[in-house]
């Protein structure tokens, strides 16, 4: 698990990688619980995860497949680990919302493998869940085009000796390896190891022995950040009302 509540990686709040091939590890699953003030965005390697929530939304999502929750107002939801004969292994990513949607209604969609356009040079490949992504030659969009910080994610595999040149100006750039080694600029990102990149109009990536990464790219808001447990608000009031607004029974009815 990769976070931070302060503001460093603004838009984005929590990256968890979740893996392991002892199903003892995972097997109780994620049973239901609340969420109000962010967008989650989960993608499964291998395995898969089942979806279901207050609104009526139930969904089983298996290795390529991602899910998407606009938790809004509040939503309440379980996720339950599914295997294959690699054992479960999948991401999930916590991006904050604006001040002024962080109250609107809920919402869930699950994207296929098959929706995701691919990007291909030699030895690379960039695969997009959503936001844009180009080269100085191609240019794909992902399916998830509303992400909260105008953000994307995508994942990229490079073969070894492969290089991948994006053109990108996104104020928060981050690249975390999880398979293998990668380079940017001669430094190097090892596996389970995340890099937030400075300032530019390009990104490559090489990859000596062969490696595979997810790269979010999104726009700050600037906002103040409140967070504890399932909530994350602006200010602390608002997660004292978080929380009454679950012990009274509220918390999920429909945003208006």
């Amino acid at each position: 698990r990769i976070h931070d509540f302060g503001g460093g990686l603004d838009p984005f709040l929590m990256l968890d990688e979740l893996g392991s091939d002892q199903p003892d590890d995972y097997i109780g699953g994620f049973p239901p619980h609340p969420h109000r003030g962010i967008e989650t965005l989960t993608y499964v390697i291998h395995g898969g995860l089942t979806h279901e929530d207050h609104l009526g939304h139930r969904s089983t999502i298996g290795a390529g497949d991602a899910q998407w929750m606009h938790t809004g107002h509040g939503i309440i939801h379980s996720e339950m680990p599914l295997t294959d004969s690699q054992g479960l292994h999948a991401f999930q990513l916590w991006i904050n919302l604006p001040a002024r949607d962080k109250l609107s209604p809920a919402t869930y969609r699950d994207i296929r493998h098959a929706q995701m356009p691919r990007l291909e040079t030699q030895g690379a490949a960039l695969m997009a869940l959503g936001g844009d992504w180009r080269t100085s030659s191609q240019r794909i969009s992902g399916p998830l085009d509303a992400l909260a910080g105008e953000s994307g994610i995508a994942h990229v595999a490079l073969e070894p000796g492969a290089s991948l040149t994006l053109e990108t100006a996104a104020p928060t750039l981050l690249v975390y390896v999880f398979e293998g080694e990668m380079q940017v600029a001669d430094s190097p990102i090892g596996s389970q190891r995340l890099a937030r990149l400075s300032g530019g109009d390009t990104l490559t990536l090489d990859s000596r022995h062969g490696g595979q990464a997810l790269l979010l790219a999104g726009h700050p808001h600037h906002e103040p950040i409140a967070h504890y447990g399932p909530f994350v608000m602006n200010h602390r009031e608002e997660l004292d009302q978080a929380l009454r607004d679950y012990r009274d029974g509220t918390f999920a009815e429909k945003a208006h």
